[in-house]
Protein backbone atom coordinates (compact mmCIF):
# COMPACT_ATOMS: atom_id res chain seq x y z
CA UNK A 1 0.00 0.00 0.00
CA UNK A 2 1.29 3.39 -1.08
CA UNK A 3 2.02 5.85 1.41
CA UNK A 4 1.23 9.64 1.18
CA UNK A 5 3.91 12.23 1.21
CA UNK A 6 1.99 15.06 0.48
CA UNK A 7 -0.48 15.79 3.31
CA UNK A 8 -0.68 19.07 5.22
CA UNK A 9 -0.03 19.28 8.81
CA UNK A 10 -3.86 18.55 10.38
CA UNK A 11 -5.07 20.28 12.90
CA UNK A 12 -4.00 18.51 16.21
CA UNK A 13 -0.11 18.77 14.75
CA UNK A 14 -0.71 22.27 14.84
CA UNK A 15 -1.58 22.53 18.03
CA UNK A 16 0.89 19.71 19.24
CA UNK A 17 3.11 22.07 17.74
CA UNK A 18 2.37 25.78 19.23
CA UNK A 19 1.91 23.54 22.78
CA UNK A 20 5.58 21.92 22.10
CA UNK A 21 6.94 25.63 21.15
CA UNK A 22 5.58 27.03 24.67
CA UNK A 23 7.66 23.63 26.61
CA UNK A 24 10.41 23.62 24.94
CA UNK A 25 10.90 27.75 25.15
CA UNK A 26 9.84 27.84 28.86
CA UNK A 27 6.71 29.73 28.55
CA UNK A 28 4.95 26.34 29.38
CA UNK A 29 7.32 24.91 32.86
CA UNK A 30 7.34 21.26 34.06
CA UNK A 31 4.45 20.70 36.23
CA UNK A 32 2.33 22.77 34.85
CA UNK A 33 -1.40 21.69 34.18
CA UNK A 34 -2.84 21.66 30.81
CA UNK A 35 -6.66 22.26 30.58
CA UNK A 36 -8.28 20.62 27.14
CA UNK A 37 -11.01 23.24 27.64
CA UNK A 38 -8.98 26.11 28.25
CA UNK A 39 -6.45 24.96 24.78
CA UNK A 40 -9.22 24.52 22.98
CA UNK A 41 -10.75 28.36 23.83
CA UNK A 42 -7.23 29.66 23.54
CA UNK A 43 -6.92 28.28 19.84
CA UNK A 44 -10.59 28.74 19.00
CA UNK A 45 -10.71 24.93 18.26
CA UNK A 46 -12.97 22.07 19.64
CA UNK A 47 -12.02 19.58 22.28
CA UNK A 48 -11.15 16.66 20.07
CA UNK A 49 -8.49 18.45 18.12
CA UNK A 50 -6.56 19.12 21.50
CA UNK A 51 -6.84 15.50 22.88
CA UNK A 52 -4.92 14.47 19.80
CA UNK A 53 -1.92 16.98 19.83
CA UNK A 54 -1.91 16.48 23.69
CA UNK A 55 -1.71 12.33 22.84
CA UNK A 56 1.20 13.18 20.47
CA UNK A 57 2.95 15.73 23.06
CA UNK A 58 2.52 12.16 25.62
CA UNK A 59 4.31 10.03 22.92
CA UNK A 60 7.44 12.68 22.94
CA UNK A 61 7.72 12.74 26.59
CA UNK A 62 7.12 16.01 26.92
CA UNK A 63 3.73 15.86 28.85
CA UNK A 64 2.86 13.20 30.99
CA UNK A 65 -1.50 12.16 30.81
CA UNK A 66 -2.36 11.56 34.30
CA UNK A 67 -5.83 9.26 35.45
CA UNK A 68 -7.93 12.28 36.99
CA UNK A 69 -5.43 15.21 36.77
CA UNK A 70 -4.81 15.20 32.81
CA UNK A 71 -2.20 16.47 30.76
CA UNK A 72 1.01 18.23 33.03
CA UNK A 73 4.26 19.10 31.20
CA UNK A 74 7.06 17.32 31.61
CA UNK A 75 10.57 17.38 30.46
CA UNK A 76 12.01 14.81 28.04
CA UNK A 77 15.71 14.08 29.71
CA UNK A 78 18.93 14.44 27.67
CA UNK A 79 19.15 10.57 27.56
CA UNK A 80 15.56 9.79 26.16
CA UNK A 81 15.86 13.07 23.27
CA UNK A 82 19.53 11.51 22.80
CA UNK A 83 18.09 7.82 22.25
CA UNK A 84 14.88 9.14 19.97
CA UNK A 85 17.51 10.90 17.76
CA UNK A 86 19.92 7.64 17.61
CA UNK A 87 16.75 5.59 16.35
CA UNK A 88 15.85 8.47 14.16
CA UNK A 89 19.05 8.30 12.48
CA UNK A 90 19.04 4.84 11.79
CA UNK A 91 15.38 4.93 10.75
CA UNK A 92 15.95 7.52 8.36
CA UNK A 93 19.12 6.64 7.22
CA UNK A 94 17.85 2.80 6.29
CA UNK A 95 15.19 4.35 4.69
CA UNK A 96 17.76 6.36 2.87
CA UNK A 97 19.78 3.39 1.84
CA UNK A 98 16.97 1.52 0.22
CA UNK A 99 15.10 4.59 -1.11
CA UNK A 100 18.19 4.91 -3.73
CA UNK A 101 18.01 1.45 -4.51
CA UNK A 102 14.13 1.21 -5.08
CA UNK A 103 12.85 5.18 -6.48
CA UNK A 104 11.50 5.02 -9.27
CA UNK A 105 12.60 7.60 -11.94
CA UNK A 106 9.26 9.91 -11.59
CA UNK A 107 9.75 9.58 -7.45
CA UNK A 108 13.34 10.33 -7.95
CA UNK A 109 11.93 13.58 -9.85
CA UNK A 110 9.35 14.46 -7.61
CA UNK A 111 12.29 14.26 -4.80
CA UNK A 112 14.55 16.72 -6.13
CA UNK A 113 11.42 19.32 -7.14
CA UNK A 114 10.96 18.87 -3.30
CA UNK A 115 14.37 19.70 -2.35
CA UNK A 116 14.69 22.54 -4.85
CA UNK A 117 11.69 24.17 -3.67
CA UNK A 118 12.80 24.59 -0.34
CA UNK A 119 15.78 26.39 -1.01
CA UNK A 120 13.84 29.13 -1.86
CA UNK A 121 11.73 28.60 1.74
CA UNK A 122 15.61 28.51 3.45
CA UNK A 123 17.06 31.45 1.60
CA UNK A 124 13.63 33.48 3.10
CA UNK A 125 13.83 32.07 6.38
CA UNK A 126 10.16 30.96 5.94
CA UNK A 127 10.77 28.24 9.30
CA UNK A 128 6.97 27.05 9.63
CA UNK A 129 6.59 26.87 5.56
CA UNK A 130 10.25 24.90 5.46
CA UNK A 131 9.36 23.07 8.72
CA UNK A 132 5.90 21.55 6.73
CA UNK A 133 7.81 20.81 3.66
CA UNK A 134 10.59 19.28 5.56
CA UNK A 135 8.40 16.58 6.73
CA UNK A 136 7.02 16.10 3.83
CA UNK A 137 10.69 15.51 2.01
CA UNK A 138 11.25 13.31 4.66
CA UNK A 139 8.01 11.31 4.09
CA UNK A 140 8.83 10.89 0.42
CA UNK A 141 12.29 9.42 1.00
CA UNK A 142 10.09 6.83 3.44
CA UNK A 143 7.82 5.87 0.58
CA UNK A 144 10.25 5.40 -1.55
CA UNK A 145 12.07 2.79 0.41
CA UNK A 146 9.32 0.81 -1.26
CA UNK A 147 8.92 -0.70 2.37
CA UNK A 148 5.20 -0.22 4.18
CA UNK A 149 6.67 -1.65 7.20
CA UNK A 150 9.55 0.38 7.21
CA UNK A 151 7.77 3.67 6.29
CA UNK A 152 4.87 3.82 9.03
CA UNK A 153 7.52 2.70 11.77
CA UNK A 154 9.52 5.80 10.71
CA UNK A 155 6.65 8.05 10.46
CA UNK A 156 5.68 6.93 14.00
CA UNK A 157 9.06 7.43 15.15
CA UNK A 158 9.95 11.10 12.98
CA UNK A 159 6.04 12.34 15.39
CA UNK A 160 7.58 11.33 18.39
CA UNK A 161 11.25 13.18 17.36
CA UNK A 162 8.90 15.90 15.33
CA UNK A 163 8.74 18.67 18.82
CA UNK A 164 12.54 18.24 18.96
CA UNK A 165 13.14 18.50 15.33
CA UNK A 166 11.37 21.65 14.98
CA UNK A 167 12.71 23.73 17.80
CA UNK A 168 15.84 23.36 15.83
CA UNK A 169 14.93 25.40 13.35
CA UNK A 170 14.98 28.44 15.52
CA UNK A 171 18.32 28.68 15.73
CA UNK A 172 20.09 31.13 13.24
CA UNK A 173 21.27 29.90 9.62
CA UNK A 174 19.74 26.69 10.54
CA UNK A 175 17.20 26.44 7.22
CA UNK A 176 20.24 27.08 5.08
CA UNK A 177 22.33 24.03 6.68
CA UNK A 178 19.45 21.78 6.79
CA UNK A 179 18.81 22.49 3.02
CA UNK A 180 22.44 21.97 2.25
CA UNK A 181 22.44 18.20 4.36
CA UNK A 182 19.51 17.45 2.22
CA UNK A 183 21.39 18.37 -1.01
CA UNK A 184 24.06 15.50 -0.25
CA UNK A 185 21.39 12.84 0.53
CA UNK A 186 19.22 13.76 -2.45
CA UNK A 187 22.37 13.49 -4.86
CA UNK A 188 23.08 9.95 -3.42
CA UNK A 189 20.19 8.59 -3.46
CA UNK A 190 18.91 10.39 -7.14
CA UNK A 191 22.59 8.68 -8.67
CA UNK A 192 21.68 5.14 -6.93
CA UNK A 193 24.14 5.53 -3.82
CA UNK A 194 22.94 3.39 -1.59
CA UNK A 195 25.87 3.70 0.88
CA UNK A 196 26.27 7.23 0.39
CA UNK A 197 22.47 7.98 0.72
CA UNK A 198 22.47 5.83 4.07
CA UNK A 199 25.53 8.06 5.25
CA UNK A 200 24.44 11.45 4.17
CA UNK A 201 21.27 11.05 6.17
CA UNK A 202 22.89 9.46 9.28
CA UNK A 203 25.21 12.97 9.16
CA UNK A 204 22.33 15.19 8.44
CA UNK A 205 20.38 13.44 11.31
CA UNK A 206 23.27 14.11 13.63
CA UNK A 207 23.28 17.91 13.18
CA UNK A 208 19.39 18.20 13.47
CA UNK A 209 20.26 16.86 16.87
CA UNK A 210 23.53 19.01 17.31
CA UNK A 211 20.95 22.35 16.33
CA UNK A 212 17.97 20.89 18.79
CA UNK A 213 20.56 21.31 21.73
CA UNK A 214 21.91 24.26 20.81
CA UNK A 215 18.36 25.33 21.11
CA UNK A 216 17.49 23.74 24.25
CA UNK A 217 21.02 25.32 26.00
CA UNK A 218 19.85 28.82 24.80
CA UNK A 219 16.57 28.56 26.58
CA UNK A 220 17.83 26.86 29.26
CA UNK A 221 19.98 29.89 29.89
Amino acid sequence: MAMRTDTNPTLADKLAAAIADGILNGRLPPGERLDEVGLAEQHGVSRTPVREALRQLAMSGLIDMRPRKGAIVSKATPEEIESLFVAMAEMEATCARLAAMSMTPIERRRLQARHESMVALAKTGETEAYSDANVAFHSAIYAGAHNAPLAEYAMSLRRRVGPFRRAQFRMDGRLLRSNQEHDAVVRAILSGDAAGAHAAMIHHVSLVEDAFEAFAAINAA
